[in-house]
């Protein structure tokens, strides 16, 4: 009997020990950190905007989503709260019109939107609070107040996953908006498969769709199908007290693909297995970095940017390996085919990011690249520049390199050269070595011109982007063209007022001048003169020469954060400033840094510091960004730097050091190697750098500390 007892007893203890051991696992992981809501707030504080908001405007800070997605996936099933509006939902709204299958926070997508309902009234959607609404990674949750129905929302890489508790089981409903998305739908369809299926169509995006309901669909009520308006309607069968789900498959080839996604990702899985699914795919990623230190919010902070710098790009492939070509043509091929990153913003520190933590992900995002190179001619871009070529040589240059860089190469020289394609007005910027603008009268923000001063500058970063390529391949003739061509930013370079200034055709400078003043697209691309004279990360020595040495530059950087903005001057893409410096947008994101390049990191690590702690997670709800996500690029700014080392030259493989927020970081490398970095003192001044216990010179570290594993230690004072 004593034996017995104490053979229970041990049990007993072990299974008490197991239990508190699993709820504290659960307690620690790395999910809990991620609060999706970051981003989703509208920023409104004047002293940080840097003017009043006009009555009436939102501005562009954060635009985030706080629904489900996986990495990379095709889907991001997520609310809607306002059509029309970045990602669809804002923290502000009272009203969720649907829940839509894909998102970027960027004005498109929010495709194939579902509400679930119960006797409707004249208008669709419904009221609900932030107080009954949760998110996480991989999983959403809201009440419907008006409809009495509780939503909980997860998702695989191409499907979603809808489970609704209704209150009555009566006359249980499920809208299908399909005349609605950010992206312009001129033609939709959808029809009944069966008693428990429908199918369909929305065109904007060209989306197909399969869905599988465990309750009987009654009938489908359709209005106006195929036109710019209209809905689908799907009344379930009443009765049934077990919780609505709903399992979507999408495809961007076909219904067919759709209905194969579907029962390949989810088939019989049950809502707790693929939402168990989800948070354990995002905590293998987020794994690679652990910390140790800093602040409770500070560790927010940082997971939650990890989490949303691999929203984008977004997977187009189906499971068989089917996917629409840039040509509209179905084709397969032997890797995955991903969405063209955002490149004027994700080359300077995203793309780098996505590389060394998933880099089959960026193999095959460069191979669907030059997939689209091949079928038109020119090798992607987006928006503004060429950054393609930083984004691809970084990765090549970087290891990742299982892929055809000649042909690569070939589109990339053509992109350089050719007019017509990738780069508008490369026949001016070879023949003068500049890119003019038209001589305005009374230029206002929203002015569009050539924004040749931006253009001048950045084609210069991707000449010696491509350069690297050259060099890497043996071009040598076509490796000195285009180093000679990575100076010609100077060409923009005014040594009377020392700013980046506009030219015009005929080389003089355009006045009146004033360089304050931020334009939408003349002169300068979202950016003022301030904002742009910063920028040459592929030769800071010649910039800083510009300037008449350090001296010089130092006093016009000093100015770049202290001279304070004019709160007349309103720009919705011009915002948070600290002077001159706008953190709210792309165009000067190096401009912190860049005291490093004359011996003062003290007064870099300053700004970044101020940054790092004021700039990210603010507004009444801390929920707020200082600007645009842009598809991760805002949020890899705050990684990079907050782990204290920054690919300052993305296409370089090496990264600028600064003093880390926290203690010590653990990075696992693709490679299977650690790289530990540690700050063993509290001061905020660097002082020293030291690689596996050796003292290093300068103030950069090889990408080396990544392939081979080992320790970077700050030392601070």
């Amino acid at each position: 009997m004593k034996l017995l007892t104490r053979y229970i007893f041990v049990v007993l203890s072990l299974m008490i020990t197991q239990a508190v051991k699993s709820q504290n696992q659960k307690k620690n992981t790395l999910t809990n950190y991620v609060n999706p809501f970051i981003g989703t707030a509208p920023l409104t504080d004047p002293k940080i905007l840097g003017y009043e908001l006009p009555e009436g405007w939102r501005s562009w800070a954060g635009l985030c989503f706080p629904g489900s997605s996986l990495p990379n996936a095709m889907v991001q099933l997520s609310p809607i709260t306002e059509y029309g509006s970045g990602a669809g939902y804002e923290y502000e709204d009272d009203v969720i019109l649907g829940f839509a299958h894909t998102n970027k926070g960027h004005w498109n997508l929010c495709n194939v939107p579902v509400l679930p309902m119960s006797k409707p009234g004249t208008h669709f959607g419904s009221k609900f609070s932030h107080q009954k609404e949760s998110a996480s990674p991989g999983f959403y949750q809201v009440y419907l107040s008006d409809y009495q129905v509780n939503v909980n929302l997860t998702s695989t890489l191409r499907c979603g996953f809808h489970q609704y508790e209704f209150k009555d089981n009566q006359d249980r409903q499920v809208l299908f908006d399909l005349a609605k998305a950010n992206s312009r739908v001129s033609d939709w369809n959808i029809s009944q498969d069966g008693d428990y299926a429908v199918k369909g169509f929305q065109n904007g995006e060209n989306v197909y769709f399969y869905a599988v309901s465990n309750t009987k669909i009654d009938r489908l009520e359709k209005k106006e199908e195929g036109k710019n308006s209209g809905y689908a309607i799907l009344h379930l069968s009443d009765g049934q007290t077990r919780p609505v789900e709903l399992k979507i498959g999408l495809s961007f080839v076909s219904v067919e693909n759709a209905r194969e996604n579907l029962e390949s990702e989810i088939g019989s899985k049950t809502f707790t297995q693929v939402k168990a699914a989800a948070a354990t795919q995002w905590e293998k990623l987020l794994s690679a970095i652990q910390v140790k230190g800093g602040t409770s919010k500070q560790k927010v902070m940082l997971y939650s940017s990890l989490y949303r710098s691999f929203l984008w790009p977004a997977l187009r492939s189906d499971v068989n390996g089917q996917f629409k070509d840039a040509k509209g043509q179905v084709t397969k091929s032997d890797f995955r085919y991903y969405t063209e990153p955002s490149l004027w913003d994700t080359y300077r520190n995203k793309d780098v990011l996505l590389g060394l933590i998933t880099p089959d992900v960026t193999l095959d995002v460069i191979k669907s690249m030059i997939d689209v190179g091949q079928k038109r001619g020119f090798m992607p871009t987006f928006f503004h520049g060429d950054h393609g070529t930083s984004s691809v040589a970084g990765a090549y240059l970087r290891g990742i390199d299982q892929f055809d860089i000649k042909a690569a190469y070939q589109i990339f020289l053509k992109n350089a050269n050719v007019e017509g394609g990738a780069r508008p007005f490369i026949k001016e910027y070879i023949e003068k070595g500049y890119i003019s603008d038209p001589d305005i009268k009374n230029p206002h923000v929203e002015t569009k011109a050539k924004a040749g001063v931006s253009k001048t500058l950045e084609y210069a970063y991707d000449d010696y982007s491509l350069a690297q390529i050259a060099k890497k391949l043996g071009d040598s003739s076509n490796y000195r063209s285009l180093m000679a061509r990575s100076g010609n930013y100077k060409n923009m370079f005014d040594p009377g007022t020392r700013f980046m200034r506009g030219r015009l055709e005929n080389g003089n400078w355009i006045k009146p001048f004033n360089p304050q003043y931020p334009y939408y697209e003349y002169m300068y691309r979202e950016a003022n003169a301030w904002q742009v004279s910063f920028y040459a990360p592929h030769d800071m020595p010649g910039l800083i020469r510009l300037y008449g040495g350090a001296a010089g530059f130092e006093s016009k950087l000093d100015s770049l954060f202290t001279l304070p903005w004019n709160p007349k001057y309103i720009a919705r893409n011009v915002e948070t400033m600290i002077g001159q410096y706008c953190q709210g947008n792309q165009p000067d994101h190096e401009a912190p840094f860049a005291y490093t390049f004359i011996g003062k990191p003290e007064k870099s690590q300053k700004i970044i510091d101020k940054i790092l702690n004021e700039l990210y997670g603010i507004g009444k709800e801390g929920l707020a960004l200082s600007g645009m996500d842009d598809a991760g690029e805002m949020s890899s700014w705050y990684v990079f730097s907050a782990l204290g080392i920054y690919p300052f030259s993305a296409t370089d493989p090496n990264y600028i050091v600064t003093v880390p927020l926290f203690d010590e970081i653990k990075w696992k490398t693709s490679s299977g190697k650690l790289l530990i970095i540690k700050k063993p003192f509290i001061g905020r001044k660097l002082t020293a750098i030291k690689v596996n216990g050796k003292k290093i010179p300068g103030y950069f570290i090889s990408h080396d500390v990544f392939r081979n594993g080992g320790t970077v230690e700050m030392v601070t004072e």
